[in-house]
């Protein structure tokens, strides 16, 4: 995970239970303190409060569920559908029995709030006393709210909750499903810290869902929006990747495609810790290179992860065999991961944290994301895209990584065909791919137009993939207007004849 932070004092921290969640807090919750998390019903309040339960089990403390709005059978059902058990975890249910339907059981002389407002927390407190808790978890707010009837009221007694929780060393997350009619200020202003959960929906695919730490008193947190998942085993949330955090020595050495060629295009090869955006119309070439460079840093004896949007590994593999780059030795030895990767089903966070762990725990030297285009549809806003891609190859350049980003452009040929969303300014080498008609053959030509590190080769060379293998051709100095899709030919019929008829 990230850098250790330190801490504002030293007080001590309690573990949420969720690894991204601590990193994102420093820690955790600061000890005995009263705390919020709010969150409309879906956004997994529950679980996450279930799970700072839990990550107190291990240190003998003694474990509080007050339920004011569920059953206890629903709380074990919800615990058995993470496969957990809740042993050590005192649930405490302090819900409506059938009774109160019964004409008789009904209140005529007195308002229910003040009757059932007082028995909730007068079992509430004594339950804490009971048990002697370390942590608590009230779920939810919304009934004390209900029960409490005024707004006065309610402030009040969630004070008087507050000090009571306080004077025993309770550390205590209040779970609030928002379901209030005006966004309650006050109740933040008295907790100590408030997470706020949310649900971000999509047109198509998953729901994408986000916490931020709204307050923190006296902690360092890590602002802004963390993406995070609900699944089988809890919550588990995906800290927003700063790079600063990430600064190591400069890397040095060069990387080679095995083509030579292409290598003389670039100048000598890719210098490690850079990033590369490979530019071009659909069918033109990119993935071909890319993989080359996979298979041959595989070679190399150096781990590779490669991420696929649109293409099955079943089809990048058939297609890298037909070029004698078949990845399926490596795969199977450990030297190649190759994941397929659905938009509609991963969160940005998620699939950048998906990254770091082939760098940080795998010690990829290569990352190669094939295509952007598939990585801006998991994104909810398009215009946040060039943010995060910009922390994550700053993150992947720290860390000696080469980065090999897919880009593909809307359209084949001429001057119509655009990009998506420009990236160009971000990578620190891009190559152009283009498609040309020539001599009744459509043709196939790369170029490299920036590299930061050093010169490179300014020449437009013909691609060509047959025969088993990958060829890059000679300067196309016969021609004019390549890269427009729309070239004129300068050179001699001859020429051109001659070049047509040699073998490919």
């Amino acid at each position: 995970m990230a850098a250790t932070k330190v801490p504002l004092n030293d007080e001590q921290v309690l573990s949420t239970g969720i690894t991204g969640l601590d990193d994102v807090l420093n820690g955790g919750f600061p000890q005995g303190h009263f705390f919020l998390v709010e969150g409309e019903p879906g956004a997994g309040k529950t679980t996450l409060g279930l799970q700072f339960l839990m990550a107190g089990r291990g240190h003998g403390e003694a474990l509080l569920y007050v339920t004011l709005s569920e059953s206890e059978r629903e709380i074990q059902k919800v615990a058995r559908s993470h496969g957990w058990s809740l042993k050590g975890i005192t649930v405490y249910e302090f819900t409506p029995t059938e009774d109160a339907l019964r004409p008789e059981d009904q209140y005529s002389a007195f308002h229910p709030s003040d009757v059932e407002f007082q028995d909730a927390m007068q079992n509430i407190l004594n339950q804490v006393d009971r048990v002697k808790p370390g942590r608590v978890v009230i779920d939810s707010l919304s009934e004390i709210r209900l029960l409490a009837g005024d707004s006065l009221r309610y402030r009040r007694q969630i004070l008087a909750l507050k000090h009571f929780f306080t004077n025993r060393g309770c550390t205590v997350l209040l779970l609030d499903d928002r379901t209030a009619t005006q966004h309650d200020l006050q109740l933040q202003s008295i907790a100590h810290g408030v997470l706020m959960l949310e649900k971000v929906p999509r047109d198509y695919g998953r729901i994408r869902r986000r916490v931020q730490v709204a307050k923190m008193r006296g902690s360092a947190y890590r602002e802004g929006y963390h993406d995070y998942t609900i699944a089988t085993g809890g919550v588990e949330v995906y800290p927003r990747l700063v790079a600063s955090e990430h600064t190591q020595g400069p890397p040095d050495g060069v990387v080679l495609s095995g083509l030579a060629e292409l290598d003389a295009l670039w100048g000598g090869g890719l210098d490690r810790g850079t990033s590369a955006l490979l530019l071009g119309p659909a069918g033109a070439g990119k993935s071909s290179i890319a993989l080359s460079y996979a298979v041959t840093a595989a070679r190399a004896g150096q781990f590779v992860s490669m991420f696929l949007f649109e293409e099955l590994t079943s089809l990048a593999c058939k297609r890298g065999a037909g070029l004698n780059l078949d990845p399926r030795p490596y795969l199977k030895g450990g030297m190649i991961h190759m994941e397929q990767i659905d938009p509609a089903e991963l969160s940005p966070g998620e699939f950048v944290q998906h990254v770091r762990d082939t760098v940080e725990t795998q010690d990829a030297r290569m990352i190669i994301i094939d295509s952007l285009n598939g990585f801006m549809n998991a994104m909810p806003d398009e215009a946040h895209l060039p943010l995060q891609m910009h922390e994550l190859l700053a993150f992947l350049n720290n860390r000696g990584v080469l980065t090999i980003l897919v880009l593909s452009q809307a359209g084949l040929m001429g001057a119509n065909m655009t990009t998506p969303v420009d990236l160009s300014y971000l990578a620190d080498n891009v190559m152009l791919f283009r498609y040309f008609e020539a001599a009744g053959r459509v043709r196939k030509a790369l170029s490299v137009v920036k590299k930061r590190s050093g010169p490179h080769e300014d020449t437009i060379r013909e691609l060509t993939m047959a025969n088993g293998c990958i060829t890059i051709g000679k300067a196309l100095s016969g021609f004019r207007g390549v890269l427009t899709g729309v070239p004129t030919y300068v050179g001699s019929e001859q020429a051109l004849r001659d070049d047509d008829a040699s073998p490919k």
